[in-house]
């Protein structure tokens, strides 16, 4: 029996998306971050992605060194079961100030050991951070991947835009300005009338209150529509036996 041309067609379509899923699978086995978004000036818990890429040894070791031009005031691994973790921490050149307090060393790296993480599976490392720079676009991670066999994979080359992804991209935390208000405001602060904010504060809370009342009266008379309503089906229903049992009483 000879294959249809459409048969062959067909076949060596599906060849050939085999072997392109294949060939591209690799590009997608690094060390990546999620979420991959964080605000500027805020704090964050961002979780280290790491697959095993291999299929023929385990991941027993991950190390991911913070950027030390813009040091961290609080980093703070969540603990991983079945993994030790080590923090890192280095003398800065140049001290920085949080929130009044002077720091003089921050965390330069994290380091997880003791696991495995086996062929065909992944495990993500979470760890909060911040305070995060406002003066930069992304933050910049290295990684370095450990195999059992003592093969190490070197995730540190920063991804240029516009340009093709590295061979072994480092993961990158993307950076955008904040959308709130992170300092708020005091009950001296002036409006745009002159007027202080807490007058504003105490008017929202009385309309919050009116608001509160109305929805009460609302719900008491959505009470009583219920009962009305139940009252008229019971009636309706008594009604409707009635008249079935006359209309048998009728027949002769």
């Amino acid at each position: 029996m000879q294959t249809s041309p459409r048969r062959r067609l067909a076949t060596v379509g599906a060849l050939a998306a085999t072997s392109l899923m294949l060939c591209a699978g690799p590009a997608f086995a690094h060390v990546g971050v999620d979420p991959e978004e964080a605000e500027q000036g805020g704090y964050s818990v961002v979780n280290f992605k790491v697959p095993n890429e291999r299929d023929d040894a385990a991941t027993t070791k991950v190390e991911v060194s913070l950027p030390t031009d813009h040091p961290l005031s609080s980093v703070m691994p969540q603990p991983v079961p079945g993994w030790d973790v080590k923090i890192t921490k280095s003398e800065l050149d140049k001290p920085i100030e949080v929130h009044g307090e002077k720091i003089t060393e921050a965390v330069t790296k994290v380091t997880w050991s003791g696991g495995k993480i086996k062929p065909g599976e992944f495990q993500q490392f979470p760890v909060s951070m911040g305070q995060l720079p406002e003066d930069a676009d992304q933050f910049v991670f290295k990684a370095l991947q450990t195999y059992d066999d003592k093969q190490v994979v070197r995730w540190i080359e920063e991804p240029k835009e516009g340009q093709p992804e590295p061979e072994s991209p480092a993961p990158v935390l993307k950076l955008t300005p904040a959308t709130g208000d992170a300092h708020g405001n005091g009950a001296d602060s002036k409006d745009d009338d002159g007027k202080n904010a807490g007058d504003g504060a105490e008017k929202t809370s009385t309309d919050t209150g009116s608001a509160a009342a109305g929805s009460a009266e609302d719900g008491g008379s959505d009470s009583t529509a219920r009962v009305l309503g139940a009252i008229g089906i019971v009636i309706g229903v008594a009604g409707v036996a009635f008249g079935v049992l006359a209309g048998r009483r009728r027949t002769p």
